[in-house]
């Protein structure tokens, strides 16, 4: 059984007087949920400070971004030894990055090949905008998102990354997919498309999210999804009921 994975992607919220507060708030609570990896990925300036108050835990620490080269001028950016010193996890190729910024496949796939060499555990991002998704587009694009990202890697390690499946149109819009929809894409396109490139054994041993409005009111049903391992969260990460979605997730993959 592949091990559940819930992660809050806060994006550019709290400040870090606001991010300790929270997370004090909800450290005991997460920390009471075993048998799921809870992830929290505050910004960037909260990230050292939120370390010191998870170290007692075994909650993870994510970033939400990083560069794939080591240091150089490139002003602004975070390279992957400065997030390792940190975090545990990083968030790569979020639709955001890809719409507001401009990355690629390419870029994106850079990034996971260094957080690799460092240790890092990818969340690689992928989904369809809702002009594909109306157009019928989204396994060619999804697919192609999957190639894209994955590209020169063993099947080792990609079977050591978690793809976070988000249906654009569903991000912070209230328009949750369909467990039934969703849990579709992640098995057949998803995991269809990583069987193509190395065996269905490396298919099945790859943990797939979900994101995209998910809440603790529908994250049971997404969960129950045989296909789908875990969340990506995001406005519902920002709040106190976050640890009872975590809950949630974990009760509808049966775990105590």
């Amino acid at each position: 059984m592949r091990r559940p994975i819930v992660a809050g992607n806060w994006k550019m919220n709290k400040t870090v007087a606001e991010a300790v507060d929270f997370v004090r708030s909800i450290r005991h609570g997460l920390s009471e949920v075993r048998g799921v990896d809870r992830v929290l990925c505050p910004p960037l300036t909260a990230l050292a400070p939120v370390r010191e108050l998870l170290l007692p835990t075994s909650i993870l620490l994510g970033a939400q971004n990083m560069h794939w080269e080591e240091k150089g001028a490139y002003t602004g950016e975070v390279s992957p030894g400065m997030v390792k010193e940190v975090c545990q996890v990083v968030i790569l190729g979020h639709s955001e990055r890809r719409a507001y910024f401009g990355e690629t496949d390419a870029m994106v796939n850079r990034k996971v090949v260094a957080a690799l060499r460092h240790g890092l555990l990818p969340i690689v991002c992928v989904g369809e905008t809702e002009a594909q998704y109306d157009a019928g587009q989204t396994a060619e694009v999804v697919g192609g998102q999957v190639r894209g990202c994955l590209a020169g890697l063993s099947a080792e390690q990609a079977a050591g990354l978690v793809i976070a499946y988000e249906p654009v149109w569903a991000i912070g819009t209230g328009k949750a997919a369909t467990a039934g929809g969703a849990g579709a894409v992640i098995g057949l396109t998803i995991r269809g498309t990583i069987a193509e490139l190395y065996d269905e054994a490396t298919a099945q041993s790859v943990r797939v999210q979900y994101g995209g409005s998910a809440t603790p009111a529908n994250i049971a049903e997404f969960m129950a999804h045989p296909d789908i391992d875990g969340a990506l969260v995001g406005g519902a990460s920002l709040k106190p009921d976050f640890v009872e979605l975590v809950r949630s997730a974990a009760a509808a993959k049966g775990i105590a």
